[in-house]
């Protein structure tokens, strides 16, 4: 599969609820004097669900679904609270699977939005072949994501968006989960910006995707125990891998506690509440200074969806 196209995204822009687009850029000295460097934040928080995955399933929602069409996925969350946001806006029903373990704030969000929800399976990966299933047992349309061009063209607005008004950035650090959000943004940064190092990252105890990508085929791990959810991956998927062909220079890898310590950061300098795989880019820079020291450097916060009690235990430096 070739990688998503300039054309594509801009065809995914004119399509997003504006409540998505034109996010603002955050950074503060104190921080900058942190870590070395000047630093920046695309805030993907500040919309109607707390997170970037609005940009994809908007598009998706509007340029792929058939009038009578109904769609089930698979989500950690994020994913699932957008595409039932997009979905049933326009008319169409969303059933959303998660796993039994799935953080229970984004799963009650699902149901508020009004997805049908069902918890199945111990991870992410398992409630994915549960979904699966069951839209093969009825004939509904399984939706993916990763593996969807229109929603990675929908995340690669970012990418214009941070090209359009960061003209002096040297490294982008994005995380990684299944890659539509690498996709997308790579694919836009290679094209309007393509002096800038495009980092990927994922977390230490979740690396099926960079042993994937290193390999040039799927490696599936045998489970993806990491506290950054929304990037936890166990199995990838095919069609993405095909798709970031060219978009990255490097995957990194973070701790839980490198990413424990990039949320408290978040708070102290920007006032700003990150879930852990939105904290993971600020958590690279930490985890490697000399690599971006006195370099202009950014990361896109992916999202906030995070439970109070969880946030407290990571300011409180509690695990």
């Amino acid at each position: 599969m070739l990688p998503i196209t300039v054309d594509e995204i801009e065809q995914a822009r004119r399509s997003i609820d504006a409540a998505f687009l034109n996010t603002p850029l955050a950074g503060h000295v104190h921080l900058d004097d942190v870590l070395g460097c000047r630093f920046s934040v695309k805030v993907e928080t500040l919309n109607p669900i707390r997170s970037f995955k609005g940009r994809g399933t908007e598009a998706f929602a509007a340029l792929n679904v058939g009038p009578e069409e109904r769609c089930v996925s698979a989500s950690a969350g994020n994913f699932g609270q957008g595409l039932a946001r997009a979905l049933l806006r326009r008319g169409h029903p969303c059933t959303v699977f998660a796993a039994t373990t799935a953080n229970p704030a984004k799963v009650e969000t699902l149901r508020r939005i009004g997805a049908e929800v069902y918890l199945k399976g111990d991870d992410f990966d398992a409630a994915k072949d549960a979904a699966r299933s069951f839209a093969a047992d009825r004939c509904l349309r399984f939706v993916e994501d990763g593996a969807e061009r229109t929603i990675s063209a929908g995340a690669g607005t970012i990418g214009v968006e941070m090209a359009e008004r960061l003209t002096d950035l040297e490294s982008l650090v994005v995380p990684l989960g299944n890659g539509a959000l690498l996709a997308g943004v790579g694919a836009a940064m290679r094209v309007l910006a393509p002096k800038v190092e495009v980092l990927a990252v994922v977390a230490e105890r979740a690396p099926s995707m960079k042993l994937s990508l290193e390999a040039g085929r799927v490696i599936e791990t045998q489970d993806a125990g990491t506290i950054a959810d929304g990037i936890a991956v166990r199995c990838p998927i095919p069609e993405a891998l095909s798709m970031l062909e060219g978009c990255f220079d490097a995957v990194l890898t973070v701790s839980d506690e490198d990413i424990r310590r990039a949320m408290r950061l978040m708070v102290a300098h920007l006032g700003l509440v990150a879930e852990p795989a939105g904290a993971v880019g600020l958590a690279a820079v930490l985890a490697s200074p000399e690599r971006f020291r006195g370099r202009r450097v950014a990361t896109i916060l992916t999202g906030g969806n995070i439970a109070p009690a969880d946030l407290a235990r990571v300011l409180a430096n509690v695990d």
